[in-house]
């Protein structure tokens, strides 16, 4: 019996000191990480990725035309004060115009409700392209349905940072947070993607895809396409065709607008070399480009 109660007192100190260990001196690490603050658009967010409902959305040019249509004093106030806020914190700028507006403003006294919530207002591109690593917003609307009642028009910039391609944020103190509070503001990474969008100068962008070339015997069939893979309408360009260096043709081109192409077709083009090795198809555009490089394409001879 001695023995029994000698190794149990035993047992209970060994079970005791181990938890003492287990909860006392640190065997390990566990990381939570850290909780951003008020500024980010969403809480763990650290890069520009899901801010937006596509990757790289942006108005053709920073300069950005709006409208307001019979709107009340109050709402017309928000709205011009909230393009004032934006235009205040980033290389954007907004102005009036009195018809062909790429934002269109418009007020409707109904009260909207969505469940058991009201819609304080509704905004959003209305007309994408894509081009080249831009999805380009070409028109955008909001419908304003509340006065903010806040001290800065919350509801006016939420809005219209959804026209220029915002999500909504998952951070309850960032003003893309879906239920609107006083005390939410823009959040800094917001500011940064709308300025580095922007940096972009507003070139066009020509290129070409989908090139193939035949020979038979001394004529050349060609199938190309060019794209305008830019941010603005491109004019009247011209392809130059070389053969083994020497140009053996010459077209224009009509304006292409931003996003759009053009396919062109060549058949029975004659060349007056014995053999050709190498191909060169050039656009010649006498205006600035995003990129000048991939306005040259060489197709060599099939092996």
């Amino acid at each position: 019996m001695r023995w029994k109660l000698f190794f149990g007192v035993v047992f209970v100190l060994i079970v005791v000191s181990l938890l003492g260990v287990y909860w006392f001196i640190p065997l390990g690490e566990i990381n939570f990480g850290t909780k951003s603050g008020n500024s980010n658009f969403s809480v763990g967010n650290s890069s520009f990725q899901g801010m937006q409902f596509y990757e790289n959305m942006r108005f053709p040019n920073s300069k950005i035309s709006y409208r307001i249509h019979d709107c009340s004093l109050q709402k017309r106030n928000d709205m011009e004060r909230g393009f004032d806020m934006l235009a205040n914190l980033t290389n954007l700028n907004f102005y009036a115009v009195e018809s062909g507006e790429e934002i269109s403003v418009v007020c409707d006294e109904k009260i909207k409700m969505e469940g058991s919530l009201f819609i304080a207002g509704e905004g959003g591109p209305t007309n994408i392209t894509v081009a080249g690593n831009f999805n380009v917003i070409l028109n955008g609307g909001i419908l304003l349905l509340k006065d903010s009642s806040c001290s800065n028009p919350n509801i006016a910039i939420h809005e219209l940072l959804h026209v220029l391609g915002f999500e909504h944020s998952s951070n309850e103190n960032n003003i893309m947070y879906p239920v609107s509070d006083c005390k939410q503001i823009i959040g800094q990474d917001i500011i940064d993607l709308i300025n580095k969008l922007y940096s972009v100068q507003n070139y066009p962008d020509l290129s070409f895809e989908n090139v193939s070339a035949v020979m038979r015997g001394k004529y050349l069939d060609v199938n190309m396409t060019v794209r305008n893979n830019g941010l603005s309408d491109a004019e009247i360009s011209k392809i130059k065709i070389y053969a083994d260096g020497k140009l053996i043709k010459e077209l224009d081109v009509d304006a292409i607008m931003i996003g759009f192409g053009t396919t062109i077709k060549l058949s029975n083009l004659w060349i007056s070399q014995i053999s050709v090795d190498e191909l060169k198809f050039f656009i010649e555009y006498n205006y600035e480009e995003l990129d000048k490089k991939n306005n040259e394409i060489i197709l060599n001879v099939s092996e």
